[in-house]
């Protein structure tokens, strides 16, 4: 059969994927990684709780469809009601599931130009036009996103606080105030994955009943858990069980949601791991500094080192840290792409780091 019978948009898609994994770069390269700092994982892993928690369940047996207990346990620990969250397969999947929800043929969304590039990707999958904003000094801009929604009449406006690829981030109570721009009828995404690492006052105080925002959260990051797949969506009860039109019921693992009801409830172990991220940032600029550069400010597991150059520099620099085994990413947008990524580490990791940048920069530069 050479007639694949795709549908039309399925067939003028490219077959692409957001991230090329450290898993095929090794491939590529024939040999390991000896840091593994460009996917913004936590490498100081889980709660111990967590490993006990997912060897005990009954993994024969399919997830709750319904993520009860973890629901619960999420609800009482944001003070809500647990009719505000669903459970889903990461970040990405949720966002899936809500362009499912509200993008078809002809729709608009809005974002950055260099944004979290998974949405984009759920956005072409399902037909909508997207709609691009620029940075506003590194910073995503919520007074021209909004401005974009009201003039494209889009459905969706994603933003991240705090940002990735580039760490920064907006105060909470500017983002509240921001929120009486957005036009009605559209829906911020308001992607917090990162809200763990982020200083107080970070998150905005916005009702979960507010119809115009969904939250996304994650346990991918602070919590250690990437591997399993485990994010969550906050929003008001009719857009939150909209949800159960479209999801796959038994997207959840048994053992993942074990594993995050056990990390949730050890917040001991996240404030040990959000200070190891913390003296990571301040390594990786002190880094950056002995080899004259400079980092952007930092409210997540990564810092952004600013090249000083343009994106030709920084790729010769992230191709030379990869040559000596550091896995590394870069924003792949200007000006953003003047910058790479480095996530943090352990010291062990940041050490490889250092001795393998003075190198890396060294070749980028001619010799």
């Amino acid at each position: 059969m050479t007639d694949l019978r795709l549908t039309p948009l399925a067939a003028s898609l490219p077959s692409t994927v957001p991230f090329v994994g450290p898993e095929a770069q090794e491939r590529a390269r024939g040999a390991a990684f000896d840091a593994r700092l460009g996917a913004n994982e936590s490498v100081f892993g889980p709660s111990p709780r967590v490993a006990e928690a997912m060897a005990k369940t009954h993994i024969w047996k399919y997830g709750d469809p319904e993520n009860h207990d973890l629901r619960q346990a999420l609800a009482a620990h944001h003070g809500i009601d647990a009719k505000h969250i669903m459970v889903g397969e990461g970040i990405d999947g949720l966002l899936g599931y809500l362009a499912r929800l509200f993008v078809g043929p002809g729709d608009h969304v809005v974002t950055s130009l260099g944004a979290y590039p998974t949405f984009n990707y759920h956005v072409a999958g399902y037909g909508g036009t997207l709609h691009t904003v620029t940075y506003l000094d590194d910073h995503e801009d919520p007074a021209a996103l909004f401005a974009k929604a009201a003039e494209t009449n889009a459905k969706l406006v994603y933003l991240a606080n705090p940002d990735n690829p580039m760490g920064t981030w907006h105060d909470g109570k500017a983002l509240e105030q921001a929120l009486d721009t957005l036009p009605d009828g559209t829906v911020l995404v308001l992607d917090e994955a990162y809200i763990d690492t982020a200083p107080d006052g970070t998150a905005p105080v916005i009702d979960p009943n507010d119809p115009r925002v969904i939250r996304m959260r994650t346990f991918s990051k602070a919590y250690g858990m990437a591997g399993a797949r485990v994010g969550y969506a906050i929003g008001a009860a009719p857009l939150i069980d909209a949800f159960n039109k479209v999801r796959n019921h038994f997207g959840m693992n048994r053992a993942a949601q074990a594993g995050a009801l056990a990390a949730l409830k050890d917040q001991a172990y996240l404030a040990d791991v959000l200070g190891k991220i913390a003296a990571a940032r301040t390594r990786i600029d002190q880094i950056a500094q002995d080899n004259g550069l400079t980092t952007l400010p930092s409210a997540t597991n990564f810092v952004a080192i600013d090249y000083g150059s343009d994106s030709t520099f920084a790729k010769a620099v992230l191709d030379g840290l990869i040559a000596r085994g550091i896995f590394v990413r870069m924003p792949f947008a200007e000006p953003q792409n003047r910058c790479i990524r480095i996530s943090c580490g352990t010291p062990k990791n940041l050490d490889a780091f250092a001795t393998a940048l003075p190198a890396a920069l060294k070749d980028a530069s001619g010799g």
